[in-house]
C-alpha cells in the first residue's frame, strides 16, 4: 500500500494542528480540548493531531501525557481512573477532557492523526472507527513498534499507519537500495533532528527515497516561520505545529493553504 491509496492523504499539503494548535497565548494551556480542535477547525484545518488513551472502564480520550499533572487540575495516571473521575477533571480548569467518540460526531469534516499512547486503547480505537464509519479520516501511529504492528493486524489495511520506530530508523540510516522496503507505514512522520538536535533525521535524500516508495512525509513539530519554509523548500509533505496561525500564513504565501 501507498499513500495515495487512502483518501487520508487527498491534499497537497497537510497542514496538522498539534493537540489544536493555538491562535493566541491565552489559549496555548487548553491543548486536546474540543475548544482547541474547534479553533483550529474554524481557522480553516482539515488534520487534526492528537494522542489517546483509554480509562480504566474502557472509554476512549484525547490526551498526551502519561499523568494527568501537567495541564489539569487533578493528579495521576489517566489509565488508572474510570470515566466518571476523568469526566470531572479539567484541562487548565477550563475544559473537560473529549472523548474520541466526541471529536468524531462534533468534527464531522475533520481528519485525526493520532498516537496510540497505551497498548489498551488499540481495540477501543478501532471499535470507534467502526462505530462512526471513520476509517479513511484517520493515520494512526506509535511510538511503539508493537503497539503500531498490532494495530496494523487488526485492521487489514484499512486504515492508514505511519511507519514505527524501527521503520522510520531504517528509512533515513538504512542503505539507499534497501530502503524501499522499509515499513508498512505508508507515510514517515518524523522530527528534522533527533538526540537534542544533534542527529539530522530529514534529508532531501531521505524525502526523494520516501517518495519514490509511495510514501508521505510529515515533520513536526515546527513552531517557527523560517524552518517551515526551509522545509517546504526541501519537498515535505506535512507540517504538524502548534503555531497554527503562523503556519496557514506561511502555506497561503505559498499557495499550499487549503483552508478558509
Amino acid at each position: 500500500m501507498q499513500a495515495g491509496d487512502y483518501r487520508y492523504f487527498d491534499t497537497r499539503f497537510a497542514a496538522m494542528a498539534h493537540r489544536g494548535g493555538f491562535l493566541s497565548e491565552a489559549d496555548r494551556p487548553r491543548e486536546n480540548t474540543l475548544y482547541a480542535f474547534s479553533r483550529a477547525v474554524e481557522r480553516g484545518y482539515r488534520y487534526l493531531e492528537t494522542d489517546v488513551h483509554v480509562s480504566a472502564d474502557g472509554e476512549l480520550f484525547a490526551f498526551h501525557d502519561n499523568t494527568l499533572d501537567r495541564v489539569t487540575d487533578a493528579t495521576g495516571v489517566p489509565e488508572r481512573l474510570p470515566w466518571r473521575e476523568l469526566s470531572q477533571v479539567r484541562i487548565a480548569g477550563i475544559d473537560p477532557i473529549p472523548t474520541f467518540d466526541e471529536l468524531l460526531e462534533a468534527l464531522p469534516e475533520a481528519r485525526f492523526n493520532i498516537d496510540l499512547k497505551v497498548p489498551q486503547a488499540i481495540e477501543p480505537l478501532i471499535r470507534a472507527l467502526d462505530a462512526h464509519h471513520a476509517h479513511d479520516r484517520v493515520c494512526v501511529g506509535s511510538f511503539s513498534s508493537a503497539r503500531i504492528r498490532a494495530f496494523r493486524r487488526r485492521t487489514h489495511g484499512r486504515v492508514a499507519t505511519a511507519a514505527g520506530p524501527a521503520g522510520v530508523a531504517w528509512q533515513a540510516y538504512a542503505p539507499l537500495g534497501r530502503r524501499l522496503v522499509a515499513s508498512p507505514g505508508v507515510v514517515l512522520q518524523i522530527p528534522a533532528r533527533a538526540w537534542h538536535d544533534r542527529m539530522p533525521v530529514l534529508t532531501r535524500g531521505l524525502i526523494r527515497t520516501a517518495h519514490a516508495a509511495g510514501r508521505a512525509v510529515h515533520v513536526w513539530t515546527v513552531n517557527d516561520r523560517t524552518e517551515m519554509e526551509r522545509l517546504i523548500d526541501l519537498g515535505v509533505d506535512g507540517l504538524v505545529s502548534d503555531r497554527i496561525d503562523v503556519l496557514a500564513e506561511v502555506l497561503t504565501e505559498r499557495g499550499l493553504w487549503e483552508g478558509n
